[in-house]
Formats: C-alpha cells, structure tokens, sequence
C-alpha cells in the first residue's frame, strides 16, 4: 500500500479503489501505514505469493501497480527467499540490470523487499518498502524489517488460521454427536460447560429426556437457570459452587427441570470439574443427567401412610428404608422394607436395632467411602447417594446404589428416607459399554483409541515428573494380505489373535500393546530405553518366527517387521513417538521384512 496520496494523484487512486476487505486486511493496510511511516519511504505494501492473489493494502496506484508487478517478476525469477534491497535503481546496474531491465523507467528508486514466512517456514509473499528517492538500510532497519514481516505474516495467515480452528470445532461437535448416538439407549444424557464462557453443550439424549429436538435448547447457562424450579434453583447454585471451590470431589444434585411442555421432571445430575487454571479455578466441567421422576414419586408416595409403604415396598425390587443415626454414632434401620432380603439377604428384624451386621457385608475396599458419604450427608443435610459393592453369603459380590434424602431430628440424630436397588446389571453393561469404546473385539487388545490415550499418558509423565525412559514400537504382519487371499479371513483373523497373544506373553505390569488398525500393532513399553526396547522388539521377532500358526494339519509361518523408537519429553504429542516408530517401520518392511528398525 502506498503512502497517504498527495491531492494530485486522489482522482486516479479513488478510480482504482480497492472493495471492502476482511479485517485481516485492514490490519495489514494499517500496518503498512505504519510501515511506510517509519520507515520513511513513499509506500510500504503486501505482495501476495501467487499472482492470481489480489494485492494486500489500498491506495496503489496503476504506474505503482505496473511496477510492483514487474517487480515480482523479477523476484519470482531469482527462486529465492532471502531478503532483496535495491538502494538505487539506477546505480545498482550490476545487482538490477538483468532483474530490472526497466529500471531507469520505475517510479521508484529504493525498494527492500522482505519475504514473509508461514509458520511451517513457507514463503507466502513479500513486504515491500519503495521510495522515489535512494536510500540505505542500517543494520537497525533489518531487525525492524524483521519485525514487521513477522508480524505480517501472522496477519496474512490469520483467515486461514481461523477456518482451521472452525473445521477443527466441527469435526469435535461431529464426535460429539456420534458419542451421543452411542450413549443415547443407556437413558443417561450428558453435558460440557465452559465455566468461563458461560457455554453449555448437551446431548440429544439430554435434550429428548425433557422433550426438545436438538436446536431448541440454548447453549447459555444462565438459560439452564430459567428450566429450574424456582424452589431448587439456589440450591443447585450453591452446591455447583461448592465444588467450584473444591468443597467436593463432584458435583451431584437432583433438582427439577421443566421440559418442553411445561411440566417438571426430577433430575439426578452429576458431575466434576475437568480442568481447572494455575489458581485452582474451575474452567471446564462435565457431567451426566438421569431422569429419577419415578423414584422421586415413589418416595413421595410411599410416606404417605406407613400402611401404603408396607403394601407398596414389599413388591418393590430393592430396599426402601427409614435409617436413623443417632449423635452417639449408634445406627439403625426404622424401616427396611422386604427387599432387605434380596439386597443384603438380611431380615428387617436384623437391622431393626443395628446397622452393624449391613457394614460387615460392605466390601473392604468400599467400606470407609460407604462410611464417610453417609458422615458427609449427615453433617451438610446433603442428599445421599452412593454405588458401592457387598460381598454376600449367597450371591457373592454385587453392586448396590444407594440414594436417601436426610433430616434433621429434634434429638439432633439424622434420619434417612431412602432406597437401595441392585446395580450389578447396570454396572455390567457399562463395564461391557467401556470395554466395547477401548477394546479390539477381534484380539481383545486396547483399541487404536484407547492405546493413544496411553501413549499420551505417558508423554505426560515424562514431561510433568521425569518418568523413566518410555519406548513405542510398531508391529506389521507381514503378508498378511496373502495370508487373507490364500487361507481366507477366518485364518487372517485368527493370525491376528495369535499375534495379539504373543504380544501379550511379552507384556510388563506397565507395557500396553494395541491394535492400531488392520494387521498393524504397536506396544508401549515402559522404563525401557531405546536398547531394552529393542532387545524386547528382537524377542518377539523371534517368537512370532519360531511359533507358526497350526491350522489343522497346516502350520503357516508368520513374521513381523518392528519399527522402535524411543518416547521423550520434547515429543510434541504422542502421534509424534508413533510417526518415528512407523517410518521406523516403513524401513524394516522396504528392507526385506523381518527385521526391526529403530528411529
């Protein structure tokens, strides 16, 4: 862009006025101002790096702009980056004379032209000083130059930056979805606030459990509020609060939401913050939302009368009770319907004057947080809940959830009103749901997901604490696509698995092995250098050479290519570890196969 036009040159500047530009280019169009200030020339523009690429700045007239476009020629001809000052048009016959064979005719005697560099080092263009007059540049001129290319170029990158940042943002909302999809049968819907921001993202599942299709609930938190009930509102404040503060290790209410058709659903939320800056505050918090309106009703009901609650809670399946805790420390069980029997195959009788024979059926490794959350409920009044495990006489070890609403006697003891279901199913099928997101089904190894989540892991024990030396390897089958043609895939699968088991006879308490994809495998091993891990690498080349696959009476022989590499602290993710190992590993196979290479 040029200086400021004087009045004379106004009219043909104005004819060839530029149309309105991002503000990106704004920003460049000012810096150029700035440009051509300070440094005391007549124009200061952008040149683009391709030539169908308009000019960055307004103001340039046509002569200028004739110029300036033979001027990128001659510098497309040199095929350099560096930097090219011309201090006299005219004068420099031998550095312009074959560059410029019009110099005498340019409107412009100085130019210093100053290549602007993408963040991955790639020429995107030029900043470019022009003067009518000749002049030098002082070594500190450079360094300002230096400067204003830098941030130039920042500023020329910026729009594709941003479009970056947006397609990233929607292929997270696009996994987002698809979790949602995968979670939308288990009746749970799932939420991610920005404490910061004030955003809050939920599932499709959590919108349809109060009745609303996908875009007619608002991401604001404040909107979240106006859905309360008016009487749980502050409630719900005060204890997300409390776990702001790290009060408490999660987030757990049950409020009421109203739904779509203005009625009011009781909602059991969960949740714990995820993240939090270097002062301890809460930046991001996850959580989950169930729709416990039939059990809050079922409480309602059930205190009624005595008699509904004897009638009703007999035929329930799970244990509706009336637990009392007096300041003494001494508890017992008021009322504990007959589902006591199937729940801790007790009686009502037994407990009627003493939890002691419950406590002694809680699991050891469960018994102090089964103890301190019901300490918890009593001394904040909060609502109790709680999965927790029993080791039974007949039915063995089994789940137990636990949910109560405690009060306040006058005696100062504390009663409970509450119910306990078996959550041994449900707690399966999330333990199938996990397995099913980590695990390859087809070599019960970590999945190429969960394995990645390992290796991150691992990344950041390194850098946070110093961790011992880390190696990753990646393992190929080799052939196996002729093993599929020749034996068909039945025999390819269960080559994998073969793999997959010799791979795990090599595994230590802290090495993880998983599937990445197809007939590739990759092992993370731990406190193992790179000579360890090749050591290991060789061990089990060895192995999978020396132990064919017996398919009936035939034995097909298999070998392995392994690229190792050794995982280190100035690793810029854990995909930078697994690209060395795989062109570790692209070697290993272009060099014959059954072999390792390190990298």
């Amino acid at each position: 862009m040029l200086a400021p036009p004087t009045s004379a040159e106004a009219a043909d500047t104005v004819s060839h006025a530029a149309p309105a530009v991002p503000a990106a280019d704004a920003l460049l169009d000012s810096l150029m101002r700035l440009a051509a200030r300070y440094f005391g020339v007549d124009a200061a523009c952008v040149m683009p790096g391709a030539p169908d690429e308009r000019w960055i700045g307004a103001g340039i007239d046509v002569p200028l702009r004739d110029a300036l476009d033979e001027l990128r020629r001659a510098i497309d001809a040199r095929d350099t980056s560096e930097p090219l000052v011309v201090t006299d048009t005219l004068a420099a016959r031998a550095l312009v004379g074959d560059l410029l064979p019009t110099a005498s005719t340019l409107p412009f005697r100085f130019a210093a032209v100053w290549p602007l560099r993408a963040p991955d080092g790639q020429t995107v263009g030029s900043l470019c000083l022009l003067g009518r007059e000749p002049r030098e540049l002082t070594a500190e001129d450079r360094a300002s130059l230096d400067d204003f290319a830098r941030v130039a170029a920042a500023l020329a990158a910026k729009p594709a930056i941003d479009a970056t940042q947006r397609a990233e943002a929607a292929e997270l909302r696009a996994r987002e979805r698809l979790l949602s999809l995968a979670i939308a049968g288990s009746g749970t819907g799932v939420w991610d606030r920005n404490v910061v921001t004030g955003e809050i993202h939920y599932s499709s599942g959590w919108k349809a459990m109060l009745g609303y299709a996908d875009d007619e609930v608002s991401d604001r938190i404040e909107d979240s509020y106006v859905r309360l009930h008016p009487d749980d509102v502050a409630y719900v404040k005060a204890t997300m609060h409390a776990h702001f503060e790290g009060l408490t290790p999660n987030y757990e209410v049950e409020h009421r939401i109203r739904c779509k058709d203005g009625s009011y659903k009781w909602i059991c939320s969960r949740g714990k913050v995820v993240s939090r800056d270097e002062a301890g505050n809460a930046l991001r918090m996850i959580g989950t939302s169930t729709d416990v309106t039939s059990m809050r009703a079922m409480s309602e009901t059930l205190r009624e009368t005595v008699s509904l609650i004897t009638s009703l809670t007999n035929e329930v399946p799970g244990l509706v009770f009336q637990c009392r805790l007096r300041p003494d420390g001494h508890s017992f069980f008021s009322y504990a319907s007959a589902g006591i029997a199937e729940i801790y195959e007790l009686t009502p009788d037994q407990v009627a004057t003493s939890s002691a024979c419950i406590d002694a059926l809680i699991h050891p490794d469960d018994f102090e947080v089964y103890r301190a959350s019901l300490q918890t409920s009593a001394e904040r009044l909060s609502p109790w809940h709680l999965e927790y495990r029993v080791q039974l006489p007949q039915q063995g070890l089994r789940w137990r959830q636990g949910d109560a609403k405690p009060q306040r006697l006058a005696d100062g003891s504390t009663l409970w009103h509450g119910f306990i279901t078996d959550a041994t199913e449900r707690k399966r099928i999330e333990a199938e749901l996990h397995e099913f997101a980590t695990i390859d089904s087809l070599t019960r190894l970590p999945n190429r997901r969960h394995f990645m989540a390992q290796l991150e892991a691992r990344l950041a024990s390194l850098r946070r604490n110093g961790a011992p030396a880390s190696a990753v390897m990646m393992c190929d089958l080799d052939h196996f696509k002729s093993i599929n043609d020749h034996w068909g895939h039945a025999v390819g699968d269960q080559a994998l698995r073969h793999f997959a088991d010799v791979l795990r006879s090599h595994l230590r308490a802290d090495d993880v092995a998983g599937r990445i994809g197809g007939e590739e495998f990759a092992v993370l091993l731990g406190s193992v250098d790179l000579e360890g891990a090749l050591a290991v690498a060789q061990r089990i080349r060895l192995q999978i050479a020396g132990h064919p696959l017996v398919i009936d009476d035939d034995h097909i022989r298999l070998t392995v290519s392994i690229g190792v590499t050794e995982i280190t602290g100035v690793d810029a993710d854990a995909g930078a570890a697994l690209s060395r190992s795989d062109l570790a590993l692209y070697r290993a196979k272009k060099n014959g196969r059954n072999r390792i290479e390190s990298q």
